[in-house]
């Protein structure tokens, strides 16, 4: 229990960072004059950092195990934090969310490496459904109280106090996880980029890569960017306000994972649980496009609907793992990882430039935002649809 509280308390801060930006855009975007494509450029930042990190930290897992790999990189989410507290313009924004990015990408997968060498595969994904559902309390801390602390005391000592968190986050870590038994190698150990070219020709795992790749990423970028300029363009909501609408999604979030996990470990139906999920936030997103002047209180509803269903990602995780031998364990995830925040930073930069486009052509806001969350039920529905062709089952060979 305390290694799992130090990968969460880590894990906490990821979750923070990653959803944040959508609860103090519209100061950012007020007191450093920051356009909307501006703000979608940092949060692409952000993932693509976190993203290209995969492929060497996936070669660290393996070979060095989480101990040594995870902290030294978690340092950099600290330093850009501090850096984020003093920027005064775009590129400085930039800059710092990418190395806020960099920081944050061996956190979860230090634990699902810790986890995925230590625990059978069965219980694999209960294991990352509760890290991810249980860590997502950072969804929490990025609404309400961040928007209670940007108010009080100001955005950039709010990101001050966040990184001595991160740094005392950074200590425990280095002083109490240990390194699980490293894996049986091959007697002749091929290049990183051959054993990551074993992953990816896999062909069990083509059929999950779309879906890997798009489903996540439009709930992460509607959590992470747009659910707040939705509830404060479309809705007029105020600073708390808005941070308890956005809360709403944040909670359902939370408990999506931890009831697919169940759920998981109760009836092993994994594959039809993240169809389920996935073709239910494709409708959720659909209902914004049809509907697009709802009432707050539906608006909330629907938008934690989709947050709540949307979460069925670890159970897709815990699919995929099933196909990595255990040597390349570090490798796979991680490409898996790549493809979920790679995708993520690719919807994130295009959101930004289609939003943009749309509010250069006079749309009002309630278009704008329905017409976004129709391209975003367009993507997880046609990846669900390539998914239904994958195995149900993986053997470990």
């Amino acid at each position: 229990m305390i290694l799992f509280a130090v990968f969460l308390l880590a894990y906490v801060l990821s979750q923070f960072f990653r959803a944040f930006l959508a609860v103090i855009a519209p100061r950012l975007a007020g007191e450093l004059g920051l356009s909307a494509a501006d703000l979608a450029n940092m949060s692409a930042a952000w993932f693509a950092t976190f993203a290209f990190a995969q492929f060497p930290l996936g070669v660290a897992l393996d070979r060095h195990g989480p101990r040594r790999t995870v902290p030294v990189i978690m340092l950099s989410g600290v330093i850009g934090a501090l850096l984020l507290a003093r920027a005064n313009g775009a590129s400085g924004c930039i800059v710092a969310l990418a190395l806020i990015g960099l920081g944050c990408s061996p956190i979860y997968m230090g634990a699902l490496y810790y986890y995925g060498r230590t625990v059978s595969p069965q219980h694999f994904g209960f294991v990352s459904a509760c890290m991810l559902g249980v860590g997502s309390l950072g969804n929490l801390l990025a609404a309400t109280p961040l928007a209670w602390s940007a108010q009080v005391f100001g955005w950039r000592a709010t990101l001050q106090g966040i990184a001595a968190l991160m740094l005392f986050a950074t200590a425990l870590f280095w002083l109490l996880v240990r390194d699980p038994p490293l894996a049986e190698t091959p007697k002749v150990r091929s290049s990183a980029l051959a054993e990551l070219r074993e992953v990816v020709v896999l062909p069990r795992l083509w059929t999950l890569m779309p879906l890997i790749a798009l489903g996540y990423a439009a709930l992460v970028v509607e959590r992470g960017l747009w659910v707040g300029p939705y509830f404060a363009e479309v809705h007029g909501l105020e600073p708390i306000s808005l941070g308890n609408a956005v809360m709403a999604m944040a909670v359902a979030m939370s408990a999506g994972a931890l009831a697919f996990g169940w759920l998981d470990r109760l009836f092993g139906r994994r594959k039809w649980l993240v169809v389920t999920g996935s073709l239910a936030c494709a409708a959720g997103f659909a209902a914004l496009l049809v509907w697009p002047r709802p009432a707050l209180a539906p608006a909330v509803a629907v938008i934690a609907g989709i947050g709540f269903m949307g979460l069925c990602q670890p159970l897709l995780f815990a699919h995929a793992r099933m196909f990595f031998p255990d040597h390349l364990l570090g490798r796979g995830i991680t490409f898996a990882n790549f493809l979920t925040i790679g995708g993520a930073g690719i919807v994130q930069f295009a959101s930004g430039a289609y939003v943009s486009r749309l509010q250069a052509a006079g749309l009002s806001s309630p278009d704008v935002y329905a017409a976004l969350h129709g391209v975003f039920a367009a993507l997880i529905a046609g990846a669900t649809l390539v998914y239904l062709f994958a195995p149900a089952t993986g053997d470990r060979t």
